[in-house]
């Protein structure tokens, strides 16, 4: 089988933005405590943060980080994470039924994230607190005025502001498991005056609406209507989340998930676009993909009132990581409206690392994160052509390969990531750079694997890692050779024609 692609350096969406590959730590299960903080164990510093964590998320070039929720958000006060660490609350977590030592707070967090060269995204309780305490937080966090907040965070040690940059204004508020639920048209008043009062305090700051929590929600596009109606002039971007599952143990079918992807995606654009016509408004507001991931097996949200219990550790196989490198192959090719993106989430929990008390396994979905991240740079190209189509069930016929392809101006380079869904069958494909020539190839590199379920684990962690891939230039042509269940992520030199 063939597909044959073509694109010229000028043909560009979008700049892919850095932040598209974000991350996100809640307060959930081993993804803070046992997963990026653990005082008892040997890989941990003097601070109890562990080192082996933070030398992965680098690798894996964490841009962004949100935090602390997700769920747990709705129901937390920040004020209980802050000072000293022996007069911090502990309390009960609503959202996941276990028990929270606040030992890591917004400070550590801040911290931590200078440490993985990582932007913090900071989310507020919109659940069960309100725009005064949002902005207490923000005050303590961003401002340097002779005030009670300000003068608290100096007391705690951190004489500087942090500086947050990105506010989320609560989370799935649509949806029933949320501590403080509330229809659209309320959670839009309280979320644009939570907005207008933030940005009051700081103009630099950007905020994030929470969208609908999925397109299984009844209320799906009509929440985040009256969202964006009623925020449009005081918020910066809307969030989408997405999980992505292969309940019905089709694999043909689930690595057809990109087309699912893309009409998640094409839904907001539209919203968007409708909502600034609606206004008459020369702004633009983006989309925030800060929840994603593939998540079925392991749901149970009972904590048994423990701390830091093991819930949703997801064993990451072949599959779900082609699935991931088609949800990055989705966001490029939408450069022009999806400017973040969380992976939920960094450790343990539905995460591409996992640890115990003395080691730490990439998992499968670590590696597609990985190589789009570092050769997926400068403006996504719109690509033209096609190839093999197959049958994928409820998705109907869909192309055998999802691709991607960006250039970056300043080295002159092109990439490409593609994605062969056939179960069985190779695939080539061909690309051409109209306008450019094509020089020597900087990367080839594939994920692939005979067992579409086959993980890294403990024992066997290199089961699924990159290999070279097949590639070459022939004749001004990339040829890219991919096995059947792959993904690939090639780089090629160019020079002007």
């Amino acid at each position: 089988m063939k597909t044959i692609l073509s694109t010229t350096a000028d043909n560009t969406i979008g700049l892919v933005h850095r932040r598209v590959f974000g991350n996100f730590v809640e307060h959930l299960g081993r993804c803070v405590y046992e997963g990026i903080y653990d005082p008892g164990s040997p890989h941990s510093d003097a601070t109890g943060f562990r080192t082996d964590v933070i030398k992965a998320l680098r690798r894996l070039g964490v841009s962004t980080v949100r935090y602390p929720g997700g769920n747990f958000v709705s129901a937390y006060d920040w004020r209980d994470g802050i000072g000293p660490c022996d007069k911090r609350p502990a309390r009960v977590d609503f959202a996941w039924q276990s028990l929270e030592s606040n030992a890591v707070g917004i400070d550590e967090f801040v911290s931590w994230c200078k440490r993985i060269d990582a932007e913090p995204m900071a989310a507020v309780n919109l659940g069960t607190l309100g725009p005064a305490e949002a902005a207490a937080m923000l005050e303590y966090c961003n401002l340097d005025t002779p005030t009670q907040w300000v003068k608290l965070r100096k007391a705690n040690g951190f004489l500087e502001p942090h500086g947050i940059k990105l506010w989320c204004l609560g989370n799935e508020m649509d949806g029933p498991w949320q501590a403080g639920q509330v229809p659209a048209h309320e959670y839009a008043l309280r979320a644009n005056a939570t907005s207008k009062l933030l940005k009051g305090l700081d103009p630099t700051i950007q905020t994030i609406a929470a969208g609908s929590s999925g397109r299984f929600m009844p209320t799906y596009l009509e929440w985040d209507r009256q969202v964006l109606e009623r925020c449009w002039d005081t918020v910066d971007y809307i969030s989408a989340h997405r999980y992505s599952n292969n309940h019905a143990n089709n694999t043909a079918e689930f690595l057809a998930e990109g087309v699912e992807i893309d009409r998640v995606i094409s839904d907001y654009a539209g919203l968007i676009d409708y909502v600034r016509g609606l206004k008459r408004s020369e702004k633009r507001v983006y989309l925030s993909f800060d929840e994603w991931n593939v998540w079925y097996r392991q749901t149970s949200g009972d904590g048994r009132w423990e701390t830091a219990p093991h819930l949703l550790e997801e064993l990451y196989n072949l599959e779900d990581a082609l699935v991931v490198a088609q949800y990055l192959n989705a966001f490029i090719r939408r450069a022009d409206v999806v400017k973040m993106a969380c992976l939920a989430q960094a450790v343990n929990v539905i995460a591409p690392l996992m640890t115990t008390r003395d080691a730490l396994l990439k998992q499968t979905n670590f590696y597609p994160v990985e190589l789009i991240q570092k050769w997926m740079i400068g403006a996504s190209l719109r690509l033209n052509g096609g190839g093999a189509m197959y049958k994928a069930g409820k998705h109907g016929e869909v192309p055998v390969i999802d691709s991607a392809a960006t250039f970056d101006m300043g080295s002159g380079r092109v990439a490409i990531s593609v994605v062969n869904r056939s179960v069985d069958s190779s695939h080539e494909v061909r690309f051409k750079v109209l306008d450019r020539n094509l020089g020597t190839i900087a990367i080839a590199t594939q994920l692939t694997g005979k067992d579409a379920k086959q993980t890294n684990t403990f024992e066997s962690p290199t089961a699924i890692v990159p290999q070279p891939a097949s590639a070459s230039v022939e004749g001004n042509e990339l040829h890219i050779t991919l096995p059947s269940m792959s993904h690939a992520v090639v780089c090629v030199e160019t020079r002007e024609r």
